[in-house]
């Protein structure tokens, strides 16, 4: 006998699998915490990051010509490879807009930022048949893989309406790679995501490739004149891993000389306040800032006995800085930590 569903079963049913539908949305209409838009490139009006990955010392190949089927997956029919500091983001532009727009936006930005075009192409008659394949294919180590949304971006054959941008940028004898991918895709990880377009980019910059903290150790004595006499002390000599807390071996220098200029001023309890430029979203900033203060205050205890409630650290982000923020030096010099007494 066919089992009696009552309207009260079916009604509830149908929100929980919009509460589900919802759920599985949540996070898309913001920022992915701590990710930020490449170095002098903005990105496409209210798109959002959902997926980041920055690591230093890493070598890709980007296209310099369609991806060609091949028995496995495929492969680009022509390549370069580079080598240096790789960011990759995955930004999901809102439903109203086609890809061709966003196209024309990246095509303009890059431009602008003083990038050479290597290659370009329009569709899959140009870029290659298939060619979103190139995200899925492990072989080939672009796609972003934190979670199933996104594993599933440009899934399958689902990518629609193609296209790619390749620049190159050099200065100064330092060298720079972009490569942007966009198309119509229907993420069925969640519907939230899918039905939209998204963009993919790849930064290489060689420049960056080696982290290194950025400035001179200031001593025991200097910080204790710095501290008293001008209310504080800005530390470049201690240094990050890229878009993350984690401490720079060389910081061990000026980590040393604080500890002893604290061990030296027993009375003196101190801010540790970390700061960032204004790369990226305030909130992941200001994460981002307060997590590498608490990270040099607990190097400060773990390794050189400091105790703990002399040091309290804060994080402000992009909310004092010393330089400008529009170009590569002003935001390194905001970069920074500094020493506070309290």
């Amino acid at each position: 006998m066919r089992p009696n569903v009552g309207p009260k079963l079916v009604c509830f049913c149908l929100l929980l699998l919009a509460a589900v539908q919802v759920g599985l949305a949540r996070g898309l209409d913001r920022d992915l915490p701590g990710a930020r838009d490449p170095a002098d490139m903005g990105r496409f009006a209210e798109s959002v990051i959902i997926g980041y990955r920055v690591e230093d010392g890493q070598s890709t190949r980007v296209p310099l010509g369609p991806w060609v089927a091949g028995r496995s997956k495929g492969e680009w029919k022509k390549s370069l490879e580079v080598a240096g500091r790789r960011t990759r983001i995955l930004y999901l532009i809102p439903r109203t807009v086609g890809s061709r727009e966003v196209m024309e936006y990246y095509r303009d930005a890059l431009g602008r930022a003083g990038y050479e075009t290597l290659y370009a192409c329009v569709g899959e008659d140009e870029c290659g048949t298939s060619v979103a394949h190139f995200y899925s294919d492990a072989a080939q180590g672009k796609g972003l893989t934190d979670s199933y949304l996104l594993k599933r971006a440009f899934s399958g054959d689902s990518a629609k309406d193609p296209w790619m941008l390749v620049g190159e940028r050099r200065s100064d004898g330092a060298e720079a790679h972009l490569f942007v991918f966009g198309a119509y895709q229907d993420n069925y990880a969640d519907s939230g995501a899918g039905e939209r377009v998204a963009v993919f980019v790849e930064g290489v910059d060689a420049a960056r490739s080696a982290a290194a903290p950025a400035g001179d150790v200031i001593d025991a004595q200097e910080l204790a004149r710095l501290t008293t006499e001008e209310g504080h002390a800005v530390l470049y000599a201690i240094g990050f891993e890229p878009e993350r807390a984690t401490l720079l071996p060389d910081s061990g220098a000026q980590l040393e000389a604080m500890a002893r200029m604290l061990s030296e001023s027993p009375d003196l309890s101190v801010y540790i306040v970390g700061h960032t430029d204004n790369q990226g979203d305030l909130d992941g900033n200001l994460d981002l800032s307060r997590r590498r203060a608490t990270e040099v205050v607990q190097a400060l205890i773990l390794n050189y006995g400091i105790p703990g409630e002399r040091l309290t650290p804060r994080g402000v982000a992009s909310l004092a800085p010393v330089a400008t923020n529009a170009t590569p030096e002003g935001r390194a010099r905001n970069r920074r930590i500094e020493l506070v007494p309290r």
